[in-house]
């Protein structure tokens, strides 16, 4: 997965599906997590809709900071905040592992985990890629994958729904408390937010689909 490719807006798909709108938003926000946004990326989002991609008022508030925090940054300003939180001199000041979140330590059991299902999927990491598996971006990446991949015996909302119980939900908000924590986070507070958001959405969807 490279930093543009989850990086394509399209908020209201052509046909008004959920299920591409759902896809859209895990692919927008893999990309953000992955990458600061370049020139057009800020200039989509000075034209997007402020109303929420997925109908539900739960994402409306998120949405709605989010559009604006893109609006009021710039391409400079994005990529100085991305890099003091995610890259640094040494440790980042904030991870953006699942092992990190579940275990306290990189490159743990989750992410072996991680890679064991991703096998099974018959998906593989880009060897030009810098992030290992359990990184919140090859995460939400492969949900998008999920959503709106062609190949309907893995592609479907039984892998969705086993995929985000296992390797989204229980580290995903961890996540975001660390970004809405630190004092250098302005751009990303609100991509943390909508991720929060969505997930917790996402969640009461699986929550009804198991019922």
């Amino acid at each position: 997965m490279s930093d543009r490719d989850a990086q394509t807006l399209g908020f209201l798909p052509a046909d008004n599906s959920d299920e591409l709108a759902r896809a859209e938003l895990y692919g927008l926000l893999a990309g953000l997590w992955l990458a600061p946004p370049d020139a057009p990326l800020l200039q989509q989002f000075k034209v997007a809709v402020t109303e929420a991609p997925q109908p539900g008022g739960h994402l409306e508030a998120p949405w709605g900071d989010l559009v604006g925090a893109m609006r009021a940054t710039t391409v400079d300003a994005a990529a100085a905040e991305h890099e003091a939180l995610f890259h640094g001199v040494g440790r980042a000041e904030v991870m953006a592992y699942a092992s990190y979140y579940l275990t306290g330590f990189l490159n743990e059991r989750p992410l072996a985990l991680l890679r064991a299902d991703l096998a099974a999927l018959g998906l593989t990491r880009d060897a030009q890629g810098l992030e290992t598996e359990d990184h919140i971006a090859f995460v939400l990446e492969v949900m998008r994958w999920l959503i709106a991949g062609d190949d309907v015996a893995l592609c479907n909302l039984e892998q969705q729904r086993r995929f985000f119980r296992a390797h989204l939900q229980p580290w995903a908000g961890k996540l975001c408390d660390a970004v809405a924590a630190h004092p250098r986070a302005d751009t990303w507070r609100a991509v943390a937010a909508m991720t929060r958001a969505f997930v917790e959405v996402e969640a009461q969807g699986f929550d009804l689909l198991e019922a």
